[in-house]
């Protein structure tokens, strides 16, 4: 019934758990999820996942974070790999000026590279932007990103940031931190963004909602985003998680 669309159940943090991890969304009513991958490992295992579960699907990209890594060889096995059966999206891509691995043009280039290859295999993306906001506004409104559809993975904007990313055809997500006390625009963004536009996730193992902050956080936790939005929307969770989930298999065309 809910779609995590943004977890990392392909890193370290969930080396010893997963089946248990996927059985615990799974009471929790968190029926699918798309894992993502990063760099050639988690893309690796993130496929593996994706033949494993049947509730599980991929998403797959070169983090800005790795840009400097980024070369002709990797980009050629890249989009190999986005033939895969159950590859719904690329990412997650974008720009990371809080880390800032890479010197903002690389990042950028390696941006722009990854959104043609979204355009050329016409499949949607799925951002990253940390302290870059600015600048990935204005490479998504350069791109003709319409043409794909993507998502804005764990939202971190106001309302008029909201605004704008939905101008440009795109969906909004929120993740753990509108249970935050202190989130207060981005609770606002979870009262007025369109039911149509707006997708739910984890980022696990990061961004564990109240009551598990600080904890490692899990698939199964997309339940209390769901309901924390529905709290705000004066709604029951289970229209939330009903709507979000349509959303998310419409963007990663799942039944088509």
């Amino acid at each position: 019934m809910i779609f995590d669309s943004h977890t990392h159940l392909n890193v370290e943090q969930f080396k010893d758990d997963i089946n248990e991890t996927v059985e615990r969304a799974n009471e929790q009513g968190v029926t699918e999820m798309a894992v993502v991958g990063f760099d050639e490992p988690t893309i690796e295992k993130s496929l593996e996942l994706s033949q494993l579960y049947d509730n599980i699907y991929s998403i797959i990209g070169w983090h800005p974070t790795e840009a400097g890594s980024y070369t002709p060889k990797i980009e050629a096995k890249l989009q190999q790999l986005l033939n895969t059966p159950k590859v719904v999206a690329l990412g997650e891509i974008g720009l990371d000026y809080h880390w800032m691995e890479d010197p903002k043009d690389v990042q950028e280039k390696v941006f722009r590279r990854q959104l043609a290859i979204s355009r050329e295999m016409k499949l949607p993306f799925s951002i990253h932007t940390r302290d870059a906001m600015e600048d990935t506004y204005r490479i998504l409104k350069e791109e003709q990103v319409h043409l794909t559809g993507g998502i804005m993975h764990s939202f971190s904007g106001d309302s008029e940031w909201m605004k704008r990313f939905l101008d440009l055809g795109l969906h909004i997500s929120l993740s753990g931190v509108v249970t935050f006390k202190k989130a207060t625009d981005l609770q606002e963004v979870a009262k007025v963004v369109p039911l149509d536009s707006l997708l739910v996730e984890t980022d696990a193992p990061y961004l564990a909602p109240v009551p598990f902050r600080g904890k490692r956080n899990e698939p199964a936790y997309t339940r209390y985003v769901v309901e924390r939005i529905a709290e705000l929307r004066g709604m029951t969770w289970e229209e939330v998680a009903k709507q979000t989930t349509q959303n998310a298999h419409r963007l990663f065309r799942i039944g088509e």
